[in-house]
């Protein structure tokens, strides 16, 4: 007869990390506390060999916002906006053309390209050190030329190349079917075309929407305007307000990734079938 051996204790189940999922916003919230305690050590340990500490604590930071006040924002926020809004719309409407125009006339396929390239690979500094000899300063409160422009550019390129793998993803099927009906280039781009890039071309506005608002700001640099988050950083330097520097910076990035959030909820509610593609 037998006897069976005492049961030996249970072991303990290995804890998988990877399996252990936490809500998204949980996630955003503890990296950004860690960003914040990283910034807030950085800001204390870094010193310079005079002993001064050139990067501001994030508390100095936030004084900067309450001592400057509301209306400092609203005051330049308000003037870059505009200049960001008007080079977004002439940019992308101007590129939106050139890729329609491309599907319609496909010989202007390699004029569009170089274009858009050309635009892309010219280092934005140059085209701004030109546009204040060429564009005439603007008066006190209003948009800057330059700023526009180089909103404008920003947005130029993206939104071409964009538009033309979108309008050119259509579906052959259809686009054959349109032909069969005796439509023609135009026809096919307003009744197939347009709705299959529509997906393609939402991304790219989307994308398109920091990149303006980052161009007028350096446009800002180089207009001779008295108002505007450029200029604001630019007297901030000068006056050694490093707390004010990193306040203007910060409120520019979440300004940026408000208009990138919002136009992104307007793609979802525009072609919600584009949800999940990139």
């Amino acid at each position: 007869m037998t006897t069976s051996s005492p049961a030996s204790p249970q072991k303990g189940r290995a804890i998988h990390w990877e399996s252990i999922k936490l809500p998204a916003w949980l996630t955003g919230v503890i990296g950004g506390v860690a960003i914040i305690i990283l910034w807030w050590m950085i800001a204390v340990l870094f010193v310079t060999s005079t002993g001064a500490h050139p990067i501001p604590t994030p508390l100095e930071v936030v004084q900067s916002y309450v001592t400057s006040g509301w209306e400092y924002y609203w005051r330049n926020f308000s003037v870059t906006l505009v200049e960001a809004g008007i080079g977004y719309l002439w940019g992308n409407g101007i590129a939106l053309v050139l890729a329609a125009l491309v599907l319609v006339v496909p010989r202007l396929e390699g004029v569009a390209t170089q274009l858009a390239i050309i635009t892309y690979c010219i280092p934005i500094v140059a085209v701004g050190m030109l546009a204040i000899v060429v564009i005439p300063p603007p008066g006190v409160g209003e948009p800057s030329g330059t700023a526009i422009l180089l909103a404008a550019l920003s947005v130029f390129f993206t939104t071409v190349v964009g538009a033309l793998l979108g309008l050119k993803s259509a579906d052959r099927s259809s686009l054959d079917l349109i032909t069969v009906y005796g439509g023609n280039s135009f026809t096919q781009l307003v009744k197939v075309r347009l709705i299959a890039a529509l997906p393609a071309i939402l991304n790219a506005l989307q994308i398109a929407v920091p990149a303006a608002f980052l161009g007028a700001v350096l446009g800002e640099f180089f207009g001779k305007i008295e108002v505007g988050v450029g200029i604001a950083m630019i007297l901030a330097q000068q006056n050694s307000n490093a707390p004010l520097v990193w306040a203007l910076a910060l409120a520019s990035g979440a300004v940026a990734l408000a208009g990138f959030a919002l136009l992104g909820l307007l793609a979802r509610a525009i072609a919600p079938w584009s949800k999940g593609k990139a």
